[in-house]
């Protein structure tokens, strides 16, 4: 678990990591070649060495130094380890290149947070349409044929559709076109990496469109995770605090800003850095997440909790993932006014928090609730680390450089 003992403001700068949701990906682009691919700024997460695993036991091997990995060598193998997929959701993202690559496939159904259905047929429809024939039996999707181009419609443009398309893709010498895509800077970055190891990849305005073959190795450099870096500009507010974001793309982030904004916070940007000055007696909002550039549901925990403590009301439509309000109950137990409505939270805004022991139920509500620790009276014992550690690098040690009362506590397993 993690310990906090609040009330501190915090101050100081912070380094963002590379981003996990780009990582992701990319390690999997590894399965399309056997040429070195080499990464940078790799975040040391347990997604991440999931990803990890999972290339390896297909068939790859792996070698890190620091935020650098280098994977290199043939994917062998055409069946996913269902104890590595059913860990994390990102990993079923090797159906596509097991497929191009070994012409079968045969992946189980991806496990992850418990945050909504997120269900995968947009990832098999779409590639029953560039040639895919496809069975799902007793959780285990398989996949065989040999893929060809074609033009793919997505009914709401999925971050892992899109993904798994672009990765399929790449493979494909005839042009893919991938109609209302995701936009996320997740999904641009591995288009990017992609067209470096060799695919042309067009984004235009209702479409982006891929035409691979002929692929080899590369270096690549992971994007920052605007995610951690929204987390980070979040705990400086909730706490009175001023704290400046280093390495970070400040364009990622015009949702979140606009909303602090919004609520009477000072932010200011630079090139590569955002720092937030925070006031007393902040605004309430009124937010609606939604694909980017919408507001990220990947933020919307983390807003709920500094909305908390703003004067007067708040609203919070949720129209991502249906079930993302695990973090509500547990804000609600160290003293928060908020009431949930369908797909909506209505929350009113209270003179503090007060610390006590709270759960964290996936990685964004864990955040949450470190957030509102770090703002309320007493101490705050976060359990369910395990979550908030698949997606932040070395919380303690960066809370602490900004001046929290913060430590990680091993928990038995009775």
């Amino acid at each position: 678990m993690i310990i906090i003992r609040g009330g501190r403001p915090l101050s100081g700068r912070v380094e963002i990591s590379g981003a996990k949701n780009a990582a992701l990906p990319a390690i999997v682009a590894s399965l399309l070649i056997p040429e070195p691919l080499v990464l940078k700024r790799v975040p040391r997460l347990l997604d991440v060495e999931t990803q990890l695993a999972l290339v390896e036991a297909l068939g790859k091997q792996v070698e890190r130094w620091g935020d650098v990995i280098t994977i290199r060598g043939e994917a062998k193998i055409a069946t996913a380890p269902r104890e590595i997929v059913s860990r994390m959701r990102a990993s079923f993202l090797c159906l596509g290149p097991l497929l191009a690559r070994l012409g079968e496939a045969h992946v189980p159904l991806p496990g992850g947070c418990v945050i909504g259905a997120r269900p995968v047929d947009l990832h098999l429809s779409g590639l029953e349409r560039l040639g895919a024939k496809i069975q799902v039996d007793e959780g285990v999707v398989h996949a065989r044929g040999k893929l060809h181009g074609g033009e793919v419609w997505l009914r709401y443009p999925s971050v892992g559709a899109t993904e798994q398309l672009l990765l399929a893709g790449a493979t494909i010498p005839t042009r893919v076109e991938i109609v209302n895509p995701a936009r996320e800077p997740e999904v641009m970055d591995l288009g990017r990496l992609l067209a470096s190891m060799g695919a042309e990849v067009e984004v235009l305005e209702d479409r982006i469109v891929i035409r691979g073959g002929g692929l080899h190795g590369t270096e690549h450099e992971v994007i920052p995770d605007r995610i951690e870096a929204g987390t980070y500009l979040l705990a400086g507010a909730i706490t009175g605090g001023e704290v400046e974001l280093m390495d970070v793309c400040p364009e990622h982030l015009t949702a979140l800003i606009a909303e602090l904004e919004g609520c009477g916070v000072a932010v200011r940007c630079g090139e590569n850095a955002i720092s937030v000055l925070a006031r007393e007696n902040w605004l309430g909002a009124e937010v609606e997440t939604a694909p980017y550039p919408g507001f990220p549901t990947d933020l919307q925990p983390q807003l709920t909790a500094f909305l908390t403590l703003a004067r007067g009301r708040s609203i919070i439509w949720e129209r991502v993932f249906e079930s993302r309000f695990g973090h509500v109950g547990e804000l609600l137990r160290m003293g928060a006014r908020i009431t949930l409505q369908g797909q909506a939270i209505i929350v009113e805004g209270v003179e503090e928090l007060r610390g006590t022991e709270v759960v964290a139920t996936d990685i964004r509500a864990g955040a949450a609730l470190v957030l509102a620790g770090l703002a309320a009276r007493g101490e705050t014992r976060v359990k369910g680390l395990e979550h908030l550690l698949r997606g932040y690098e070395n919380v303690e040690e960066k809370l602490v450089g900004l001046g929290a009362n913060a430590w990680l506590e091993e928990t038995s397993a009775t």
